[in-house]
């Protein structure tokens, strides 16, 4: 939980940083997106290595390399002169937002027993959302007193929990007693390689509604009323996004509990619809009745469009034995991570002649394509097979 809140907050920095670094290096929308695409497409390669790795060299060692490169890289994002420069630190950053996801879903999946997986996956996703909270509350701090650059220094932090998790985490029982690990390519025969696709298929959607929404947040906040935004300065957009993010970690914890308690197919199509229907609103609300039903709704949009991805640490880890989990699991959640790396330009694109709050509305399509992708997958509940 502890390294996945300090990924989200190295990740996230930039989303708050967006328009200071536009405003210093000329980036268009489109440009400022490919660079949160490319932070994407290298945690889709990250997150598949890290897979392969967890399951021959162990969770727990992948997990703490994975937190000391994305520390390294928002220390090195500081330096950067232009494009070039931020392209190629965000991208590291992006490796290790991918492999620290891999290793640690995997870890705690066999950790935890059956009958509480959804809950303890819960917990460890609502972390993002305290990351998030807590690259708002940096922001806030740092970014108008000291500048961007000052900000992406502190997210060198993290390295400090790398070395506590190379100490003190132990690897999973279940792993140390593996059987031989598996070719690469059983992934994609049988028996698993339907199951492999439908996954990768689910995960790609639903991954493009949450980038193409969650990586504009700020800036539609921030972005002036005439080119669709709300026009909020960048303290008062860090308090939006606040309450928000509150409301996505209840999400992720109250998924996993709902879960276990009613099953998962239940709970995810009801996030799904809710996500679908409250994302054009949010985007619409400025022009609709301004500041107070974006406040309204941060939380529930948080709640409902985030906490649906403690689906995947459990279902993904249940679909594959030990040998081949961390393979399966890094490749289904990161090969879809890397196709919705699309999101942020795409949707940057659209801001640019549409406006902001439209181009949000946008992801609505892929919450309810996710929903139908659901039913597609076996009914894994309390397996994992060894």
């Amino acid at each position: 939980m502890a390294g996945f809140m300090l990924d989200a907050m190295d990740v996230l920095l930039y989303v708050f940083a967006l328009q200071a670094i536009r405003a210093e290096f000329g980036f268009s929308n489109a440009t400022a997106g490919l660079i949160a695409s490319a932070t994407l497409l290298a945690s889709s390669a990250g997150g598949i290595l890290a897979g392969v790795a967890a399951d021959r060299f162990g969770r727990a060692r992948v997990l703490s390399y994975t937190i000391l490169l994305y520390s390294v890289a928002s220390a090195g994002s500081a330096t950067s002169q232009g494009l070039a420069h931020l392209l190629f630190w965000r991208a590291l950053i992006g490796l290790g937002l991918g492999g620290e996801w891999s290793a640690g879903a995997v870890l705690i999946s066999e950790t935890w027993p059956a009958r509480h997986r959804g809950k303890a996956i819960g917990w460890m996703q609502s972390g993002w959302a305290l990351g998030y909270m807590l690259a708002a509350g940096l922001s806030a701090l740092i970014l108008p007193r000291f500048g961007w650059r000052a900000l992406f220094l502190a997210g060198v932090l993290p390295a400090l929990l790398a070395a506590w998790v190379r100490r003190r985490v132990r690897e999973p029982e279940v792993w140390l007693k593996r059987p031989p690990p598996q070719p690469y390519a059983a992934l994609f025969r049988p028996p698993y390689a339907r199951r492999t696709w439908l996954a990768t298929a689910l995960t790609t959607s639903v991954l493009f509604a949450y980038w193409g929404l969650f990586t504009w947040v700020p800036g539609f906040l921030s972005a002036p009323r005439e080119a669709g935004g709300a026009g909020l300065d960048i303290v008062r957009t860090s308090a939006w996004v606040l309450p928000m993010q509150l409301g996505a970690f209840f999400g992720y914890i109250s998924f996993g509990y709902l879960a276990d308690r009613f099953g998962r197919r239940p709970v995810f199509l009801a996030y799904m619809l809710a996500a679908a229907a409250l994302t054009p609103l949010y985007g619409l609300a400025p022009r609709i009745a301004g500041e107070g039903l974006l406040l309204a709704i941060g939380p529930l949009i948080g709640f409902f469009g985030s906490g649906y991805f403690s689906l995947f640490g459990v279902l993904l880890a249940e679909l594959y034995p030990t040998a081949l989990r961390g393979a399966g699991q890094g490749f289904t959640y990161n090969f879809g991570r890397g196709l919705s790396a699309l999101a942020p330009y795409l949707i940057g694109s659209a801001a640019d002649w549409a406006g902001a709050g439209a181009a949000l509305a946008c992801n609505s399509a892929f919450f309810l394509l996710g929903a139908l992708l659901l039913r597609t997958l076996p009914d894994t509940r309390g397996q994992l097979p060894e």
